[in-house]
């Protein structure tokens, strides 16, 4: 009984420190509050140790734990209303978390099937370097030693270090015949690790006893700037490759043209007339005025028309060529009639009125300087271009024009294609009579009222310009901009759809604003008949061509 008496009186002790210690913290206006408190906690200890079945147990108390004990039971309340609330907020968090692990599982699950699977292989981390098709680290690390490896060339001779110059012409020459046309690490030979590893050790040791920094600065910027003039030069050498290869004619062409001409001349004159003559002159019929020398280029136009005409038989073709392609254009058509529509061919040639003392140009054409002017072979010229109707074109006979002659989708954005990209401002005569900032709109696709030609005398217009631009101080050479200066405040903007332009320059065309299009043009220099034409327009052009006609075939004009 001592013991335990010694035990129990030991458990009271150190209570009562406990709370002599929380007592301490107390202010002086709750004493006698916690002298109560202090007293309770006293006899409480005493009924305690009195009880039967009490043991002393190891426990210890924190200081927190003392206030709890000293609080009052409104306290407790909200304290455990507090607890309850703080649960029930971690419960409604963790399973927040947990929808949201769901929903970025089943997306994810989502997007793999989207994945195909057969090409997985391409994207694996684990795989090997030289299996990526298109890794060229190896072949740019070539690159930029041969470029280090000639400036210290330069310097090695420079300074009299034959040995390391000729060591170093020798490894130059050494990753030329490995670097050959490569432009991938695949197609590098085996020999060319070793080679680039000797290089390197050449180039440290021209380091050691070449490098200065200032003038190696000098050589890289001498390089860059040569490198600068090869591109400039290439570039000119580009265009002008591009301009000769659009006014080629391609041999398959040529040869069609010429078979068709031959047997167009061995034709009876009775049986070189089209049908459906009558319908020529018929003003309740739709009428297209075509001007090309391609047979190609000229049957694609007529046959995309008709293709797409909702009443094929109410349009008629008016198809102007030269002397060189009359017979092949008219030999075509024979051959390949426009289903129930009327076309007939005339030579440009025959048109007995259209002579210097009518056109301003072909006057200025008789001057043996404006010969050589026009027809000059480095001086960039207007091209026609090819064209491919892709629905049916009669609606455009029923837009208004508002009293104007000519119908034509304007081609102008922020600061490109206005007048002031064509025309002369510096001169008085267009200072006076244009807006500079006035847009500029497209040829090959344009609607004109004859009516409200005729009465505006759009043709004495086009001549009085041409007449006061003899001597080029108005504009230079093209068709665009006597025709814009011609039609200025007589041409209505159509709406866009109805002519797709940029098919032969631009490769950002989208396929959506193609198939939406009436008329789409390749206008530039890529021409859909061309080798050089851009692969992703060209079935807009060549679906309307049948290559399997025996002429074409025998032309071994192909896709």
């Amino acid at each position: 009984m001592a013991r335990a008496g010694a035990a129990v009186s030991l458990a009271a002790l150190s209570f009562l420190l406990l709370l002599l210690a929380a007592a301490a913290t107390a202010t002086a206006a709750g004493g006698e509050e916690f002298a109560f408190s202090l007293s309770l906690s006293r006899n409480l200890v005493s009924d305690w140790s009195r009880q039967p079945n009490f043991k002393l147990q190891n426990f210890s108390l924190s200081r927190e734990d003392g206030f709890q004990l000293l609080s009052r039971p409104a306290d407790a309340t909200r304290r455990k209303l507090r607890e309850r609330t703080g649960v029930r907020k971690k419960m409604e968090i963790v399973q927040q978390d947990d929808e949201a692990i769901v929903k970025l599982e089943n997306a994810g699950i989502e997007r793999s099937k989207a994945v195909d699977s057969a090409v997985l292989g391409k994207y694996s981390l684990w795989r090997r370097e030289n299996e990526n098709e298109k890794a060229d680290s190896n072949v740019r690390l070539m690159r930029d030693q041969m470029i280090m490896a000639r400036i210290y060339t330069v310097l090695a001779k420079s300074r009299d270090k034959l040995d390391l110059y000729q060591e170093l012409l020798s490894r130059i020459k050494e990753s030329q015949r490995s670097l050959g046309e490569a432009t991938a690490d695949a197609e590098l030979p085996k020999s060319a690790s070793e080679r680039a590893k000797a290089m390197g050790q050449v180039l440290s040791k021209a380091r050691d006893q070449l490098y200065d920094c200032k003038e190696i600065t000098q050589r890289l910027r001498a390089m860059l700037q040569s490198a600068d003039e090869q591109v400039r030069s290439l570039k000119k050498q580009s265009t002008f490759l591009s301009q000769l290869a659009a006014k080629t004619i391609p041999n398959g062409i040529h040869c069609l043209s010429m078979r068709l001409t031959i047997d167009y001349y061995l034709l009876s004159p009775e049986k070189r007339k089209f049908p459906k003559s009558e319908n020529l002159e018929d003003p309740d019929l739709y009428h297209y005025a075509l001007f090309s020398d391609n047979v190609l280029a000229a049957s694609v136009v007529v046959n995309s028309t008709i293709m797409n005409a909702k009443e094929p038989e109410k349009h008629v073709f008016h198809l102007v060529t030269d002397k060189l392609n009359f017979g092949a254009m008219n030999m075509w058509f024979l051959l390949n009639p426009p289903g129930d529509a009327a076309i007939h061919v005339e030579n440009v040639d025959d048109f007995k009125w259209l002579n210097s003392s009518y056109c301003p140009v072909l006057k200025q054409l008789e001057s043996a300087a404006m010969k050589e002017y026009y027809f000059k072979a480095d001086r960039q010229k207007t091209l026609s271009a090819g064209s491919s109707n892709l629905k049916d074109l009669t609606g455009l006979w029923e837009v208004d024009l508002n009293g104007n002659v000519n119908g034509a989708v304007e081609t102008c954005g922020e600061s490109f294609h206005r007048f002031d990209k064509y025309l002369n401002f510096s001169n008085p005569n267009i200072a006076q009579n244009f807006d500079p900032n006035a847009c500029g709109w497209a040829y090959g696709m344009n609607m004109f009222d004859l009516e409200e030609w005729k009465k505006k005398d759009i043709t004495g217009i086009y001549h009085r310009w041409q007449t006061m631009n003899e001597n080029r101080l108005l504009w230079k050479l093209g068709t665009l901009p006597p025709g814009l200066m011609t039609f200025y405040k007589l041409t209505h903007p159509l709406d866009k759809s109805w002519h797709v332009l940029g098919l032969g320059y631009n490769p950002t065309v989208e396929h959506s604003e193609i198939d939406s299009a009436a008329v789409i043009h390749y206008n530039g220099n890529m021409k859909p008949w061309l080798e050089i034409a851009m692969t992703k327009y060209r079935p807009y052009w060549t679906k309307y061509i049948n290559y399997e006609h025996s002429f074409v075939r025998g032309c071994k004009i192909s896709q």
